[in-house]
C-alpha cells in the first residue's frame, strides 16, 4: 500500500509541475492563448485541493472502517 501512495505522490508532482510549465508557457505566449491560460491556471489551483479533498475523505473512510471492523470483532 505504500508503494502505491507513493508512486501517486510521484504522479501527483510531475502533474503538477507539468501545469505549472504548460500556464508559465501559456503567459508568454500572450492574448491568442488566453482561454487556455485560463484553464491552465485554474487547474494549477484546483487539482491541489481536489487531490487534499481525496486524501481527507480516505482518511475518514479508512478510520471508520477500522472502527467498523473493530466494534465487531469485541
Amino acid at each position: 500500500m505504500k508503494k502505491i501512495q507513493q508512486i501517486l505522490a510521484i504522479l501527483g508532482i510531475i502533474l503538477l509541475a507539468g501545469l505549472y510549465v504548460t500556464t508559465l508557457i501559456l503567459a508568454i505566449l500572450g492574448k491568442d492563448f488566453f482561454p487556455m491560460f485560463m484553464a491552465s491556471l485554474f487547474a494549477s489551483m484546483a487539482l491541489p485541493v481536489l487531490l487534499w479533498i481525496y486524501g481527507f475523505v480516505y482518511k475518514l473512510v479508512k478510520r471508520k472502517a477500522q472502527e467498523h471492523s473493530r466494534s465487531k470483532d469485541a
